[in-house]
């Protein structure tokens, strides 16, 4: 079977989906318009990319984002006329799903990942419409969630299919790793993008109060990722006085992400909106008791005082008694930790999800 998908290729659920689909003797072709690291992917996978850099994409006005388009259409065109795929897949419906729509290449298949439906078509009424025009015209639409599926039909009738971004638990486990903290101290944390979205002011905030009321325990924050905020939450952990037990690590490469998950003692993912929560899973594999907002996708990871801790969002007191909670009580955190990779194991084993797409991709060739 031959696939070309249409992802940002500097993503790591992109990276996952197309090294994965490559070793189970699929023949992959990506298309994408960011710059990306090589590295990251299997050697003879073919990959075509605009390259833009991160600098140039975060600023994207609408003319440019115009201009970009139009200059990736006619080497995606030239792509299908030589490679002649069996499936055209566009993941992101907000813009690689446009321009797959634009081809007029049957069979497409549509991948919603979060924001593209939850923010996105809230923009104005052209966005709306070209939310609603990607999904109509795909020939099947997938979700990465329940919560996900339920916001995409807001845009079409159409039947929404469940793929979940789930967890390589043969890399995510727990693991002995080159220690950055001493052995006693309890390391409070993330692994996410450094974005507004994901509610890490919060956890900045409650941090800054459980160091002060706290002063007997060996606290530390660990921030891991980069992104648009990084510089803005080093300054607010300064100013809060907490610098010198915080840590950003900044942009770290996928294959590392495992074992910043296995340095933290709570992982904290307050977001303010999330579709799914792929880096609770992580957290979760590598047993580790994870504090989640009661928003989007996320309690469909976490089992509330089983794998975790599900508190309201945007409030830094729920935050911060959630945290103490489980600073208080190391028995309780090996506990949500132990049950987290069951339930990983059990619901989100990524091999699963990748033989799940495969039975899609074989569905849609036959009909």
């Amino acid at each position: 079977m031959k696939i070309l998908i249409l992802a940002d290729p500097s993503s790591a659920h992109t990276i996952k989906w197309v090294n994965s689909l490559h070793r189970e003797g699929i023949e992959v072709v990506l298309f994408g318009l960011s710059k990306y690291d090589p590295v990251q992917y299997d050697d003879d996978i073919r990959i075509e990319s605009l390259q833009t850099p991160d600098s140039i994409k975060a600023k994207l006005d609408g003319n440019f984002l115009k201009l970009m388009y139009l200059a990736a259409f006619p080497r995606l065109k030239k792509i299908i006329r030589t490679f002649k795929p069996d499936i055209l897949h566009a993941h992101y419906a907000a813009s690689y799903g446009l321009i797959g729509v634009l081809t007029r290449f049957h069979p497409f298949i549509l991948s919603v990942w979060g924001i593209d439906i939850l923010t996105f078509p809230g923009n104005s009424i052209l966005h709306k419409k070209m939310i609603e025009y990607s999904l109509n015209k795909a020939d099947k639409v997938l979700a990465t969630s329940y919560y996900l599926a339920e916001e995409t039909n807001k845009y079409t009738n159409k039947k929404i299919s469940i793929t979940s971004f789930g967890i390589d638990t043969d890399k995510f486990k727990p693991k002995i790793v080159d220690p950055i903290f001493k052995e006693n101290d309890i390391v409070i944390g993330t692994v996410k993008s450094m974005e507004r979205k994901y509610g890490i002011e919060y956890l900045i905030k409650s941090y800054s109060i459980l160091k002060r009321n706290h002063p007997d325990k060996n606290l530390k924050l660990l921030l891991v990722g980069g992104g648009s905020l990084e510089n803005k939450f080093q300054q607010m952990i300064d100013e809060l006085g907490i610098t010198d037990s915080a840590i950003i690590t900044g942009q770290i490469a996928f294959d590392k992400v495992a074992d910043y998950h296995n340095q933290l003692s709570i992982a904290v993912y307050v977001s303010k909106v999330e579709s799914f929560g792929v880096s609770i899973l992580e957290s979760s594999a590598c047993e580790k008791p994870v504090i989640v907002s009661d928003v989007g996708g996320l309690p469909e990871v976490v089992e509330n005082d089983v794998t975790g801790l599900i508190v309201k969002a945007n409030d830094i007191e729920a935050t911060t008694n959630a945290i103490e909670k489980l600073i208080h009580n190391k028995k309780l955190r090996e506990n949500f930790g132990n049950a987290g990779r069951v339930r990983v194991k059990d619901k989100f084993d990524w091999q699963k999800n990748v033989n799940d797409m495969i039975n899609i991709y074989n569905q849609t060739v036959s009909n």
